[in-house]
């Protein structure tokens, strides 16, 4: 693979606002958020429980004054309760899957869609997307927020799309070499099952016109990186965002790849103590809590995310000025606890790739039959390296083993299963089944 690089491109002068000028602009921002969203009275409830005048809101320091938000208040204001402009505003609705429940509906207006598609450009950007490039978007299409997040922002920058939503992947091969497509837009682990599907077809790594990818919509690692970067032949920027504070777009990438930039003169990150709630130190690991700054329809303040990374403020070659947040290691609310001890799924998958032979698809099944939890992980071969000697399978899964014991502290049944045993999917990849639950 022939090494690539990204030219350092701004998309908007406002990524490198000094950061005096950034708190200023953050603190005029919140003021109007906080009286914008004093008008739905599940907030006006909130702030006068917390004691908080709208009007006293003066300084970004005065977020921490806020009342929380959380999923569960969405919904039970089930279906657009939290709305702050008269439904006339609204011209487009998006929400969660609704897998544990209802969904969860976030509305835009069209100054909201504008501003959305703004952000996404922003890190398509900094990731290398230029106005010649045409872009292949494997993401679903519908109420899920990343197809068309990232629809709209790619042709903000003016390159082309191909909108081949998910599934069907011979056929994504197909059109990423016929159409040329020079990067592509999907979930790490689709991205992962599209060059299997390539190398199967006889594409080898980089003999396909891609040469960037930007992924998100679930938590990744830096090791699955370097899996697709070898599989595709391509660079791979990481994005961050979520449905109930806009969708992607939130952070993103430079060429640097040492973080993904918050976008802060639209968002106020916090990072706290999954428990206590108090603000962890810049380069701790905590929970990601954002409010947003320009959000017309459904504003949010200091939104419990759930997502568990760190923050970085120290300043970044490329020139941008926003807060950087470390690739996510897990959620507090999907930690597992196994006998006693923090997992992490992304930490079984840290492990796996680190092992020679496996390939980065697994999943997890844990249950308790007795007293004790018992962990098993299904494992895949690599397609070269799937062997009926019995030896090397065992060789392997000792290996595999240890590598997991070394990285959680746990140890797990390991199973090793042949090539393309385990589901794919084009969308956020199931990596868990707790039994113990059920």
């Amino acid at each position: 693979m022939a090494k690539l690089a990204v030219e350092n491109r701004i998309w908007d002068p406002a990524e490198t606002l000094p950061r005096d000028a950034l708190r200023a602009l953050q603190g005029r921002r919140l003021a109007e958020t906080v009286a914008r969203a004093a008008k739905v009275p599940f907030y006006r409830d909130a702030l006068a429980r917390a004691g908080v005048d709208p009007a006293g809101v003066r300084s970004v320091d005065d977020v921490r004054r806020l009342p929380f938000t959380v999923k569960d208040d969405l919904r039970e204001n089930y279906p657009l309760g939290l709305l702050a402009v008269p439904r006339a505003e609204i011209v487009r609705v998006h929400g969660s899957s609704g897998t544990t429940g209802k969904p969860t509906f976030v509305a835009y207006t069209r100054n909201d869609l504008d501003v959305w598609s703004g952000l996404v450009a922003r890190f398509l950007v900094a990731g290398g997307l230029r106005p010649e490039h045409l872009v292949h978007v494997a993401f679903g299409y519908g109420l899920f927020t990343g197809g068309f997040g990232l629809h709209y922002g790619i042709e903000k920058v003016g390159a082309g799309v191909v909108p081949a939503a998910g599934g069907n992947t011979p056929r994504q091969v197909l059109l990423i070499r016929d159409l040329g497509a020079e990067v592509l837009v999907c979930t790490p682990s689709y991205a992962l099952h599209i060059a299997e599907v390539a190398k199967a077809e006889g594409f080898l790594p980089g003999t396909l016109p891609l040469r960037f990818g930007h992924f998100g919509g679930e938590p990744w690692t830096e090791e699955m990186r370097v899996e697709i970067e070898r599989g595709l032949g391509i660079l791979a920027f990481n994005n961050y965002g979520l449905s109930e504070v806009i969708g992607p777009g939130v952070s993103g990438e430079c060429g640097a790849r040492a973080g993904m930039h918050v976008q802060e003169d639209h968002f106020v990150v916090e990072c706290v103590h999954p428990e206590t709630l108090e603000p962890v130190p810049d380069g701790g690991t905590g929970e990601l809590v954002f409010t947003t700054l320009t959000k017309e329809a459904l504003p949010v303040l200091r939104y419990r995310t759930r997502d568990l990374a760190s923050l970085d403020r120290s300043p970044c070659p490329c020139g941008r000025t926003g807060v950087r947040m470390s690739r996510v290691v897990g959620r507090s609310d999907d930690m597992l606890i196994i006998r006693g001890v923090n997992v992490f799924p992304s930490q079984v998958e840290e492990a796996l790739l680190r092992v020679e032979g496996t390939a980065p698809h697994y999943l997890i099944e844990i249950s308790r039959p007795g007293t004790l939890d018992e962990a098993v992980v299904k494992v895949e071969v690599r397609p070269g390296d799937f062997r009926d000697e019995m030896r090397e399978m065992i060789e392997l899964r000792d290996r595999i083993d240890r590598e997991i014991h070394a990285v959680t502290g746990v140890r797990m049944t390991v199973e090793l299963v042949a090539p393309n045993t385990l589901e794919r999917s084009a969308g956020k990849a199931r990596r868990v089944f707790d039994h113990r639950n059920r």
